[in-house]
């Protein structure tokens, strides 16, 4: 439950939670609407503290996430941690997908179906779970889609607390059994995502879950901060620099939003230099789901909620709480996004597979898609290096592929039924 690390530090970076709507401050507690104007709340950083921090002494910690403890919240501690030790997942060279592509610039897949339960979740929950521990929570929880909860499940089975997860009843089977085989209770739900969210917000203000850490809903703000390891790692991985394009899944939007933050940080801390242009962060999102890519077509902020579709499930959610600040770091980075049919992600996950040997859930499929898109409508420079991000494992939506991928070949064990398959010549 625990990892080591060389000299960590001391004490958290994190100075107090502040309002991304009107700037408002508050102490560093289970909060994460503003008390002033209702909007979400983010971890504000001593940027002395961060400052101080260095290339030798990142490269020094564990092979996981808290080698980055001095940039993030909470785990500064190893003791205090809840964590499978997520992160350090494979940056893939991606020649084949990018010739395919007709892009002449490295092309680089970010891996997280590589973490402990498969998903880029893993990374979120560690540092929402040890700061729910220091907090004082005995319960863990989420609304997910399905990785959240495998993720918390596990997490909650590691560190020996109860925990309470909530889906929607029509959540792929995969997901469902790798989150309840870990023997915490699981809540389906007759409901989309958002119904589901919606009911958790409910239930964290009743008395009887005041000792539940809601990881997306009562400390969000501390869960959406390991996100940023996302951009720390492939900025470490391509030797301290940033790459000159990312394309990115959104389903809140988030995601989008702090590997962005991660690499502005890196950039006022000293720790790379930005590109001579800057970066420029694009979104991907289904067809059946799209409310941030619609608005930015539309070019407008207003993000009308949809009721989801389609198979891309874990980036079905309808209302998207980031998608304003996915907006504003598209906009601000030149960037754009585009959304993917059902028919376009199931081609993007086997061509990801067929060119780089990475098996990608239907969120991977969107990204590749919509990567495809970027490029053949000229929004996404073929000549600059990019990286796409993979943010869970295929097994666990095999149905969306299912029907179109099966043995080649179909033989009797002979030398004769190889020679009249033609495998002989």
């Amino acid at each position: 439950m625990t990892s080591t690390v060389n000299a960590p530090a001391a004490t958290s970076p994190a100075r107090a939670l502040v309002c991304r709507g009107c700037g408002a401050e508050f102490p560093l507690a289970a909060q994460h609407a503003c008390f002033e104007c209702f909007g979400p709340l983010e971890v504000a950083y001593d940027q002395a503290a961060l400052a101080r921090v260095t290339r030798e002494q990142i490269e020094a910690g564990p092979q996981n996430i808290w080698r980055y403890a001095a940039l993030l919240p909470a785990g500064q501690d190893p003791s205090t941690r809840v964590s499978l030790d997520p992160g350090l997942t494979p940056l893939v060279s991606a020649p084949g997908l990018a010739a395919e592509l007709g892009l002449r610039a490295p092309l680089w897949v970010k891996d997280d179906s590589a973490n402990p339960t498969h998903s880029f979740k893993d990374r979120v929950v560690s540092v929402a779970l040890t700061a729910a521990r220091g907090l004082g929570f005995t319960r863990f929880a989420c609304a997910s889609t399905g990785n959240l909860a495998n993720s918390v499940a596990a997490h909650a089975a590691r560190a020996g607390v109860p925990s309470i997860v909530f889906i929607p009843g029509d959540l792929e089977q995969g997901k469902v059994i790798t989150t309840a085989v870990y023997g915490g209770d699981l809540v389906a739900i007759d409901g989309s995502y958002d119904d589901v969210n919606r009911l958790c917000s409910e239930l964290v203000e009743t008395d009887e879950f005041e000792d539940t850490a809601f990881v997306n809903v009562n400390v969000r703000p501390y869960y959406a901060e390991g996100s940023k390891t996302l951009g720390y790692e492939v900025a470490e991985q391509l030797g301290w620099r940033i790459p000159e394009q990312v394309v990115i899944p959104m389903a809140s939007g988030e995601l989008l939003t702090k590997v962005d933050k991660a690499f502005t940080e890196l950039v006022e801390i000293g720790l790379v230099e930005a590109p001579a242009n800057g970066w420029t962060v694009f979104g991907a999102q289904s067809l059946g789901c799209n409310p941030i890519a619609v608005a930015l077509h539309g070019d407008t902020d207003t993000i009308v909620p949809v009721k989801p579709t389609g198979i891309a499930k874990s980036l079905n959610i309808g209302d998207p709480a980031a998608g304003l600040y996915a907006l504003e770091a598209v906009r601000r980075t030149g960037g754009w996004m585009d959304y993917a049919d059902d028919d376009e992600i199931r081609e993007g996950i086997r061509l990801l597979a067929r060119t780089t040997g990475v098996f990608a859930e239907t969120a991977g499929g969107v990204t590749v898609a919509v990567l495809k898109k970027l490029v053949e409508s000229g929004k996404l420079d073929p000549e600059k290096e990019t990286v796409v991000f993979n943010t869970g494992e295929g097994l666990k939506t095999l149905d969306a592929v299912a029907g179109l991928v099966g043995p080649t070949y179909r033989i009797k064990p002979s030398l004769r039924g190889a020679r009249d398959a033609g495998l002989l010549g």
